[in-house]
């Protein structure tokens, strides 16, 4: 989709028997947010989806670029093979305007059937958790993981929506103020972990870690109809609240008085680290803690195993699916691949486009194979000459997983996934 040919766009305005874009027949509004509605729509053929459009001319000109980006990315992501996740199954615009249809899921979203007593709490959990590790294992993460964002259908299934920009209309983009800032900040504050909220160097990159934070605040939150760091009904109880989050200090009390309170304490606590370090790393570890008797699923398989050398793949970024053979870009002597951000006075092996925002380092991080180990390492930075302490780390990390490359190094391996700023890349075989 060129995002260019949205900068100019019309304004909107359908109803129940118009048709968009000559195809989809509106039903009814679903639901409508800052930069987006969601319309049940009928097909030619008779079939129901639901049809998600971004509202640009509500968005001024400046950011409608990146907006439209991340609307993209939430179709990518709607698009990764997953009975888990809702499916996005064909884009296109109207007036200027994106748009993309996806399955419609008619039985509430998670909060309601909760509140109507319709679900099973760990079966649900259990489909959540598998839905994240679906989108981890493709390089993405949720961001926005709260009830209101994970669907049910009739018969009880559980699936995972709003991977983008285009729902809430009040915690998704903060005014742009004088100087330009803040910028963005997504997800909404109660379900956010620490490091979301006050990013620093080391954890400005959205790790899986963040998922897992805001599924563990979900989950004791439909336990016990009240959020775990205290009470957050306005904005004067937010610096507590975040104070409280910071400080590991959660009512675990009210857990325990809930049903099964002490069946779904050793998962909840292990989502609830403030560092991100200490918290379950993974989907797959936190279904190892479901308080229920079924088997937790299997784990994932590697991705493609290696055969005639390892690849890169861009799973989320502006050049997303590009891919990078290990092996084609080295030497015979000098196994070494540089890793940095494209720039007119920087060269790298591997140079990442970054445009649209400024997480990727110059002389970001470095690859080396080890001939006895047959295996590449990464390690975070660069070595720089030209500066009297050799070698100079990135600036906001690398990451493997959810682990810190460190300067140190860390072992690839297939189905890794490796985070630079908002670049997203999978290690694979070929």
């Amino acid at each position: 989709m060129d995002s260019d040919a949205y900068v100019s766009c019309e304004r909107l305005d359908f109803h129940s028997g118009d048709t968009i874009d000559r195809r989809y027949v509106i039903n009814r509004s679903l639901g409508e947010g800052a930069f987006g509605i969601v319309y049940r729509v009928t097909d030619s053929d008779g079939r129901i989806f639901a049809l998600k459009l971004l509202k640009l001319w509500t968005i001024e000109a400046s950011e409608r670029r990146k907006l439209i980006s991340r609307f993209d990315m939430e179709y990518e992501t709607a698009q990764i093979p997953s009975e888990y996740l809702v499916r996005s199954h064909a884009k296109g615009s109207v007036g200027g305007n994106p748009y993309f249809v996806m399955d419609c899921v008619d039985g509430g979203n998670l909060l309601d059937a909760a509140e109507q007593k319709r679900i099973d709490m760990a079966r649900a959990a259990s489909q959540i958790l598998l839905g994240l590790r679906d989108i981890h294992s493709c390089g993405k993460v949720h961001r926005d993981l709260k009830p209101e964002n994970v669907l049910v259908s009739r018969g009880g299934d559980i699936r995972l929506t709003d991977f983008g920009i285009s729902g809430d209309r009040n915690n998704r983009m903060t005014a742009r103020g004088p100087l330009g800032t803040p910028k963005e900040m997504f997800g909404t504050f109660g379900y956010m972990p620490p490091e979301q909220i006050n990013p620093r160097r080391g954890n400005a990159t959205v790790l899986p870690t963040t998922d897992i934070y805001s599924f563990g605040v979900m989950m004791y939150f439909l336990l016990t109809a009240d959020m775990p760091f205290g009470r957050l009904e306005s904005h004067q109880d937010l610096p507590q609240y975040i104070e409280n989050a910071k400080h590991d200090r959660w009512n675990r009390e009210a857990l325990l008085n809930a049903d099964n309170g002490q069946k779904w304490l050793p998962l909840i606590d292990g989502c609830l680290k403030p560092d991100y370090t200490q918290r379950l790393q993974s989907a797959d570890a936190a279904l190892s803690l479901l308080p229920t008797d079924i088997a937790p699923p299997e784990k994932q398989q590697p991705v493609n195993a290696i055969v005639n050398g390892t690849l890169l793949r861009i799973m989320q970024g502006e050049e997303h699916g590009k891919v990078y053979r290990l092996n084609d870009l080295i030497d015979g002597v000098r196994r070494v691949i540089t890793i940095g951000r494209q720039s007119v006075d920087t060269h790298n092996t591997i140079e990442i486009r970054e445009t649209l925002s400024t997480f990727v380092s110059r002389r970001h991080c470095t690859l080396e194979y080890n001939t006895d180990a047959r295996q590449w390492f990464l390690r975070d930075g660069q070595w720089d000459r030209n500066s009297a302490s050799g070698w100079q780390p990135s600036l906001n990390g690398t990451f493997v997983n959810s682990a810190d490359a460190t300067t140190s190094g860390i072992a690839l391996h297939c189905g890794d996934i490796v985070s630079i700023g908002d670049v997203k890349l999978r290690v694979e075989g070929y």
